[in-house]
């Protein structure tokens, strides 16, 4: 059961191409999901609930004759809430809350301003009509997953928010159930798989469609969000959790190591790296790791991902090991040094940045307020945390006014003839005045 962690050198020659080498992730292809999911796509796109009702009864054993059995009333929804213990309540009410005043902050407004000309121009923000939260079902339980999709869609003002959860042989979550009466989620739906991905983005006789598909999935429910995007949108495509540690030594190499595992058991194909300017520290994190392993009740799952993609690396610098983590552009990066505050900055790719010490990535899951959806496989080089701004649209505004027209008509009719475009050109012209 122990994990032999790869252990590295940043100063050796071959050390990016190796590193290169243990972050590189490509999702296998697999026809048979591939086909799979074509013809759930096509089945719910012809012929709608009569697809969806049949798909539950096959994958979710659940002998439905009719949508109306699969949705769930907002009365089950509180009596989920009302079931829990005082304490998950609480818990469920706090993290909410949390997140909710993170994300009010992230609210952006309609904007314009007038020329001299009297011409006006802006940007007007909407939110968008109506959107899709997927979330696993069954013995999976993910409340806080409802929270961090839900309550930046609700902050944003989205005109109805529709969560489908599959619920195999009957089995509800009532956590889930809770976390969605919290957020205020105005309808469940008891499906999922991709036969949910395709109700949600092409409409069906109960369900309507949605403009936006979040939340995440089985490999399954990842291809058909990859299918149906430009039908709809969708959040992102997500590959495995990451985690990469800083440390300069100056931690408890049991906290690092348990931070270590906290990515690692999610999957086997989960990735848990430490960069770390002292050897006896890494030394110490990994009899931790050895120590400690045999205590979790995940820990086969620990040990192969730890053993297959995580990595204890010994930098010469703080300067290196930023430079290294901006090369690896980590879902989470844990900045666990005695004075982390200077270093921030120097971290350009980052989806979460968590600093010093007491800034444990599994606080950012749950409880912190930002959002736990974050880019993965190196995306954070281009793309950001799920925020209120994935739930808002920005339209262009442009009032020209008529002395605006007679200098913008005769730039546009340049740059028109200039493309060959002579209607351009000529729409332009009808509006100047000789």
């Amino acid at each position: 059961m122990s994990p032999t962690m790869r252990r590295l050198d940043a100063r050796e020659a071959e050390f990016l191409s190796t590193l290169d080498a243990l972050l590189a992730f490509e999702a296998e292809a697999d026809e048979r999901i591939d086909a799979a999911v074509s013809e759930i796509l096509r089945a719910v796109r012809t012929t709608g609930d009569a697809a969806v009702i049949e798909y539950t009864r096959r994958f979710d054993h659940l002998e439905v004759s009719s949508m109306a059995a699969l949705e769930l009333p907002h009365a089950e929804l509180k009596a989920a809430l009302d079931s829990l213990s005082v304490e998950q309540r609480e818990a469920l009410r706090i993290a909410a809350d949390r997140v909710r005043q993170y994300h009010e902050r992230q609210k952006i407004a309609s904007w314009s301003y007038q020329e001299a000309d009297g011409s006006v121009l802006g940007q007007q923000v909407t939110a968008l009509d109506r959107v899709g939260l997927y979330v696993p079902g069954g013995r999976a339980s993910y409340p806080s997953s409802v929270l961090m999709n839900a309550v930046p869609a609700k902050v944003a003002g989205v005109g109805e928010l529709i969560m489908v959860v599959p619920t195999p042989r009957g089995e509800k979550n009532p956590l889930v159930l809770a976390a969605a009466a919290i957020a205020g989620v105005d309808r469940v739906f008891t499906i999922g798989g991709a036969q949910a991905v395709a109700a949600l983005a092409y409409g069906t006789q109960t369900i309507p469609q949605v403009d936006k598909i979040v939340g995440p999935g089985n490999a399954y429910v990842a291809e058909a969000k990859r299918r149906v995007f430009g039908t709809v949108g969708i959040d992102m495509v997500a590959g495995p959790s990451e985690v990469l540690i800083i440390s300069d030594g100056s931690g408890n190499p049991d906290w690092v190591a348990m931070d270590l595992f906290a990515q690692a058991e999610h999957d086997e194909l989960a990735q848990s790296i430490l960069l770390c300017t002292d050897a006896a520290f890494i030394d110490a994190v990994a009899a931790a790791v050895e120590r400690l392993l045999p205590t979790m009740p995940r820990r086969e799952i620990i040990a192969r991902s730890l053993a297959n993609r995580g990595a204890l690396i010994h930098v010469d610098s703080l300067e290196q090991a930023c430079a290294i983590a901006n090369r690896i552009a980590p879902e989470h990066l844990e900045l666990s040094l005695e004075t982390p505050e200077p270093w921030v900055e120097k971290i350009r790719h980052a989806g979460a940045i968590f600093v010093g010490h007491h800034s444990v990535e599994a606080l950012g899951d749950y409880c912190a307020g930002p959002n736990h959806v974050l880019p993965t496989m190196r995306s954070a080089r281009f793309s950001s945390p799920l925020g209120v701004y994935d739930f808002q649209k920005r339209t262009s505004i442009v009032n020209i006014s008529d002395a605006g027209a007679q200098t913008l008509g005769r730039v546009a009719s340049i740059l028109a003839h200039g493309e060959g475009l002579q209607a351009h050109a000529r729409s332009a012209e009808m509006r100047l005045k000789s």
